[in-house]
Parts: C-alpha cells; structure tokens; sequence
C-alpha cells in the first residue's frame, strides 16, 4: 500500500498566509517531521521563520493527533514559566492544506536526540538532566485555572480514566495485541494508589520534545503538547523516567549505560531531584508509576502499528517502532512484578 503523500499544496497555503498578513514574498518549505505524529514542517518568507503543524491526512483513531489543543496549551503558556514558541494563528479550514493546521513562531536552538548526549563532558550532560528536571516541575507547579485551562481535562481519577482509553484504543485496533500489553491492561486497574492531585501534565516530555538554546543548558522550547491534559504529575514525571529502563539498543533510552561515567543523574538521584523541588513523595508507588506508563507507551505504539498496516503513516519506522509495544510492554511487567 502506498505512503501518504505528506506535500503541503504550497499555492493555497501561499495565498492564505498572504491572507493573514504573513506571506509578503515567497514562501519556502521544508518538512521537519512527518512520522508518528503531527507533520511539521519548516515556513521561511523572507527572513521570518515559522513552524506549521497539522493533522495527518486519512482515517485516524478517536482522538488522536489533537492539534487543536498544542495550539491552545501553548498559547495558555505564552507568559508563563513554561517556555513555548509564539502562537501565531490556528486555522481549522481542512480546505487550504487538507487538514487543520496551527503556525508558531520558529525556535533556532539545538534539538537533542541522544539521550547519552555524546560529545558533551559529564558537566554539560548532568545541566541538560537538571534543567529537564526543573522545566518539568515548573510545567507541574502553573496554576492552570489561571492559565485559563481549567476545562482543558478532567479533574481528578486520571488513571483510571487514562488506562480506561488507552485500553479501548489497543483493543479497537485490527492487529493482534502482545501478550504483555494484555496482561498490563488486566492488572493495571487494580492497582491505582489512593490519593490523587490535579496538575498541567505535557503527556510526552522528553529529551528530542525540547528545544536547548544553542549554547546554554536552557530550554526555549517545550514542543509536542498533543498529549497534554489535566492529570497526575508524577505520571507525567515517570514517563520520562522511563528512560533509565530502556536501553538504547530498544529505543530512546538510557538503560544499561554507565551514567555514573557520563555524569548523567541515576534514576534514584532523577526521582530525588524532582521530590526536592516538589515536595512530593513518590518512592512507595513507583514500580506502578513505571509500570502504568510502559502500557500507555505500548498502547501508542501499537497504535502506531495498525497505522503502518493501514498505510496512513509517512514514517520508515512506523512498522518497527510499532512491533516494539510487546518489548515495552514486557518492560511493564518487570517493573509490576509480573512474569510473561
């Protein structure tokens, strides 16, 4: 089955920046991201950079790929604490470049993919693992009914109604489900914490999800908010602790490296960083913490995998990352307790 075509129809979307007052000359584009998520792509008009992000093209599960909510959040947060880029305009008209979109102003710093951060010293590396710490709480300490958010989720019950979701969405999908992600969404519901807290969760903050100024250890940018909601910030908080669990050989992550060598902060030290700034403890319910998000990280991916067998993904990867849900998720059960 073919790839979808992620070209943006460069006429209509020139005559509609002219439109609105941006395009005085010609427009240039250059496609940034176009993989599992929202395609993005680089505007350039004269010497003013944009970012446009939009929807992808097709049938798309329930859900999925809200950009109409990364453009609320990140204007909510334009004077906040949180860095954002400059929201410029959202445009809902599926006529102009086939699906909505939203314009923010282009950030030129450094993009971080490694999470090993190769040919940085042990200093520079533990600065990027404690200004992430610290970008993070602030994300978790807005008040977010001031911000004007307060309708953006649903107060309170996050897992519950977040396992519920993600499950429904692994089991609408067509392909076959891993065993372990099956036994993740049998034994997750049973073992929410009691107590809960209600904060601005981003839903996917990482390290390649940020944007460092391009010599300091500084975050400008906190990208990618389609997952954001109102939840619980230690869920939020253990995603991406996620990451000292997974090696880089799987994916993304930083498990089994010598960190003590790399001057990166051990989980343990991480953890003990963000109860330090937010005077919340979180050790006695860690392991389901971890384990609650290698299912939601699972679910995705699988529902990464039944795009890849639709065709509607212009990702190389969407097959392989997809077929690592069974390989995350079994990370799940190690982490619960649970033998596979």
């Amino acid at each position: 089955m073919a790839l979808v075509n992620h070209e943006l129809p460069i006429n209509a979307l020139q005559t509609y920046l002219q439109k609105i007052g941006l395009a005085t000359e010609a427009v240039q584009i250059e496609l940034l991201v176009g993989g599992l998520s929202n395609p993005t792509y680089k505007i350039s008009i004269g010497q003013q950079r944009y970012v446009l992000r939009k929807k992808p093209p097709g049938k798309l599960l329930p859900s999925a790929h809200a950009i109409d909510r990364e453009y609320r959040v990140m204007q909510a947060l334009a004077n906040s604490t949180v860095p954002v880029p400059e929201m410029i305009n959202y445009c809902e008209d599926e006529t102009i470049i086939g699906t909505p979109f939203y314009l923010m102003r282009f950030l030129d710093g450094r993009v971080l993919t490694d999470q090993s951060l190769p040919g940085m010293t042990r200093q520079e590396r533990r600065q990027i693992y404690c200004e992430m710490n610290r970008v993070l709480t602030e994300i978790h300490a807005l008040d977010f009914v001031a911000s004007g958010l307060e309708t953006f989720g649903k107060p309170g019950n996050y897992f519950a109604r977040q396992i519920g979701r993600w499950s429904k969405q692994v089991q609408q999908a067509t392909i076959p489900i891993p065993s372990a992600l099956s036994k993740l969404i049998e034994w997750l519901p049973n073992q929410i914490p009691e107590g809960d807290e209600t904060t601005l969760v981003h839903g996917d903050f990482r390290l390649d999800n940020l944007i460092f100024d391009s010599k300091e250890p500084r975050i400008i940018g906190v990208l990618d908010w389609e997952l954001s909601t109102l939840g619980h910030p230690v869920a939020d908080f253990a995603y991406q602790c996620m990451a000292w669990r997974i090696p880089l050989s799987l994916w993304r992550g930083i498990g089994g490296l010598n960190l003590q060598e790399l001057g990166i902060p051990s989980e343990k030290e991480y953890v003990e960083m963000y109860e330090e700034r937010t005077g919340r403890k979180i050790a006695g319910h860690w392991n389901f913490y971890l384990a609650y998000n290698f299912f939601r990280i699972a679910a995705i991916l699988h529902g990464v995998a039944q795009r890849a067998v639709d065709g509607n993904t212009n990702a190389t990867d969407a097959k392989e990352n997809g077929e690592k849900a069974g390989l995350l998720a079994e990370i799940g059960l190690v982490c619960a307790g649970i033998k596979n």
